[in-house]
């Protein structure tokens, strides 16, 4: 959680306190819409000219993260 906490904040006088990137009003929600339409990072870069590359490297933390999370834990073998 450390490599996203600090860039991903909630601020309910932001955005309606929706997640956006730290000292930004873009939301995560933005950015991850944008890689899964397949944009590169220089092109959310260059759409968002607020955003770091440490912001975009915290959103891709933070998404895989949370797909850990969801993720099922795997059958564990049986020794017979």
């Amino acid at each position: 959680m450390a490599k996203y906490s600090q860039h991903i904040v909630r601020d309910p006088q932001i955005s309606g306190g929706e997640p956006v990137l730290n000292g930004t009003r873009v939301t995560l929600r933005t950015v991850l819409a944008s890689l899964a339409e397949g944009d590169s990072v220089e092109d959310i870069l260059r759409d968002f000219p607020s955003l770091t590359l440490e912001h975009v490297r915290a959103v891709i933390a933070f998404a895989a993260a949370s797909a850990e999370e969801d993720l099922p834990l795997p059958a564990v073998p049986q020794i017979r």
